[in-house]
């Protein structure tokens, strides 16, 4: 009967526990579990297969091994205070389920009714509370420890907390603000429909954001960046604002500062070159929409060279002053007058209705500077020339725009100065002079005015002439040397340029081979300009006809050509890859090439543009880039050539640097094929005598 008794009681505990929404587990004396129900599989995913013995339950619910091994000491520990207290206390755990998700539990043990030796374990999921207590926890150290200010505001406005932030900041304590009005902050500077029309704000959209004005308790006005929140009850009524908020101030000095510095002249505090640039882009803008053209003035100061050398700078800069304050009161506030650098002066007359408003403007400032300027005790005496262009007549580019105000400009002063000159008037000369030249340079290759030059380019380790750079140098009759920065773009324009590099090429690969007799690896770089990769050559074959080491040829090309997506030009350099010709990239900084074009076209020198070269010099910016170009070209397994050297400062700077070539005036200006025959033949009479 007693028997009897106790299988009904288990069977009624197990309906009970089955029913229950708590999750159950029953262990035995040997810790192994007899029994979970079904609150339990629902909960945590398991079957009693899944977790019947120890070691189970320890791969599945304790994947982490360590963890594992934790929470058994410390369950050995609860149940054997519960034995012997009589009273066992909740231990919190965190549990895997059966489908990877962790949770936190706490399981409270005790004595299954009726049998002794088993314990009844009940599981209840805490993990979201846990959460929610860690999200205040970590809410409340925010609050406590943050650097912006907070407070919160009531839904009636009234402020009802404040963290420690805010007193630091505002000076005020909690004593002196909490359940003071919310607006208790603004700055006495903002009337009623300021914070009217700023509390309309927050109560439409819920929040605010911006800058503005508050006072700390001892007066100060400060500048503050504020975000206004609301927090909402369920029902959708405000239950709270949160204001976060920090002071901007230094901050907005700072910025000012920084601004006035790179965008106005320090001197004379009209707008620099950049704000010119800046600004010009503008207008050319507005201009395009308003179909109104503006015009550009370049102006110099005449005989101001003079006047700085007799009576010092000091004296100059305050002839600058005032004639920069002059040309602003000629022109209205509308416009923009900026110092370039100098005694450069620029101004923009933007929506032109009127042409003849250029020449009224130009005349009055001419007017007004031939006025004498009282300088200290010297009544000083100058005047200026103006050149003026035009959008969108003349130049569709701030760049342009200024060149062809400089060029009228010089007009200007060749014409005796002390005048106005519009570029307009002189394209006519402009455009002939470029024309003859252009027809001199037709005749120059017939007439043999053209001559190749080799610069030196030496291998910095051993100090030694390597290779050596082709360079177009033209001998012109009357003109005499013109320089390649003039006729090169001509070639280019005109298609010259195919034909003239063609002969270039030709020489060089001759010379070369005359190169070679003191240096077998010798290398010459020819220059092959974009213009040239579209038209067909046959530089290949012509290596094959001479017997001609490629791998003794560089060509050298340009950024930008990268850039290019033409087939005819992708086509041009993987035939030279093929044919063993290495290839540079000349000029290397100054363009938009990427590392990934120069990994798809096998590129082998990198040519540091002299640009970085020239100011070369311990921890400059210019030092910085260069090191880095010649870590990512050997990272890339390139070697790095540096143009432009011109002092040995910059040579131990770059050999420092792992620099691997070098070439520039320190070591030779470029120099016709015998001169460059000698240089290489002294160089290695020089080795052979060291031998010796």
């Amino acid at each position: 009967m007693s028997s009897e008794l106790s299988i009904k009681t288990t069977h009624i505990a197990q309906t009970i526990l089955n029913a229950s929404p708590t999750p159950f587990i029953v262990h035995n004396a040997q810790k192994e579990a007899v029994y979970i129900n079904d609150a339990f599989t629902l909960q945590f995913g398991y079957t009693l297969e899944d977790i019947s013995t120890s070691y189970k339950w320890g791969v599945n619910v304790y994947p982490n091994l360590e963890y594992g091994h934790k929470v058994r000491e410390k369950w050995e520990q609860c149940l054997e205070n519960g034995i012997k207290n009589n009273i066992f206390k909740p231990l919190e755990i965190e549990l895997c389920c059966k489908n990877g998700d962790q949770l936190t539990v706490l399981a409270h043990p005790s004595p299954f009714p009726e049998s002794p030796n088993k314990l009844l374990i009940s599981l209840h999921d805490i993990t979201r509370h846990k959460q929610t207590e860690e999200l205040v926890q970590l809410a409340s150290t925010v609050f406590q420890h943050s650097s912006e200010g907070m407070l919160v505001t009531s839904a009636e406005k009234k402020i009802i907390a404040i963290n420690p932030a805010f007193s630091n900041i505002t000076g005020f304590s909690a004593a002196d603000i909490l359940n003071k009005s919310a607006f208790i902050l603004i700055s006495k500077r903002y009337d009623s429909t300021f914070i009217l029309e700023m509390q309309s704000i927050i109560d439409t959209a819920g929040q605010w954001k911006g800058e503005v004005w508050a006072s700390r308790k001892n007066g100060e006005e400060f500048l503050v960046s504020a975000t206004i929140n609301t927090i909402h009850n369920e029902d959708g009524s405000i239950k709270q604002r949160v204001t976060l908020f920090s002071d901007i101030s230094e901050k907005k000095e700072a910025e000012l500062l920084a601004l006035k510095q790179a965008n106005y002249d320090p001197l004379t505090s009209l707008p620099n070159r950049t704000f010119f640039y800046n600004r010009l882009e503008q207008e050319i803008k507005n201009s395009n929409i308003t179909n109104k053209p503006l015009a550009v003035f370049f102006l110099d100061l005449d005989r101001f060279k003079i006047i700085n050398d007799t009576f010092g700078h000091p004296m100059g800069d305050k002839l600058l002053i005032e004639a920069g304050r002059r040309i602003a009161d000629i022109v209205q506030d509308e416009e923009t007058v900026a110092r370039l650098g100098g005694d450069e002066f620029t101004v923009i007359l933007a929506n032109l209705n009127d042409l003849n408003r250029i020449g009224l403007v130009a005349d009055k400032i001419i007017a007004s500077l031939n006025q004498p300027f009282q300088i200290e005790n010297n009544l000083v005496y100058i005047s200026a020339s103006i050149g003026i262009t035009l959008y969108p007549d003349d130049a569709l580019t701030v760049d342009d725009l200024l060149r062809n105000a400089d060029q009228a400009m010089y007009f200007a002063k060749d014409s005796g100065r002390s005048r106005y000159f519009y570029f307009t008037q002189q394209m006519q000369r402009s455009s002939m002079e470029r024309f003859n030249l252009t027809n001199d340079l037709r005749e120059a290759l017939a007439q043999n005015q053209l001559e190749v030059y080799y610069q030196p380019i030496v291998y910095l380790p051993t100090q030694k002439i390597q290779k050596a750079e082709a360079l177009l140098r033209w001998q012109h009759p009357e003109r005499g040397m013109v320089s390649p920065n003039i006729f090169i773009p001509l070639a280019e324009e005109t298609g010259l340029i195919n034909e003239i590099g063609n002969w270039v090429f030709h020489q060089a690969v001759q010379h070369a081979q005359l190169f070679q007799q003191h240096d077998p690896d010798f290398q010459v770089s020819v220059n092959m300009s974009p213009i040239q990769f579209k038209a067909q050559n046959d530089w290949t074959s012509v290596i094959s006809e001479v017997y001609f080491s490629s791998c003794n040829l560089v060509i050298e090309i340009t950024e930008g050509l990268l850039m290019e997506d033409d087939k005819q030009i992708i086509e041009q350099l993987l035939n030279f890859r093929t044919a063993g010709i290495q290839v540079a990239i000349d000029d290397f900084g100054t363009g938009y090439a990427s590392l990934s074009y120069l990994k798809k076209f096998d590129i082998d020198y990198l040519k540091i543009d002299q640009s970085f070269i020239r100011d070369l010099s311990p921890n400059s910016s210019d030092m910085a880039l260069s090191e880095a170009i010649i870590i990512m070209a050997h990272k890339l397994g390139l070697k790095v050539i540096a143009e432009g050297v011109e002092t040995e400062q910059q040579r131990n700077l770059l050999y420092s640097a792992g620099c691997d070539f070098v070439q520039g005036n320190l070591f030779s200006q470029p120099l016709p094929v015998s001169k460059l025959l000698d240089l290489l033949s002294s160089e290695h009479t020089t080795d052979s005598k060291d031998l010796l």
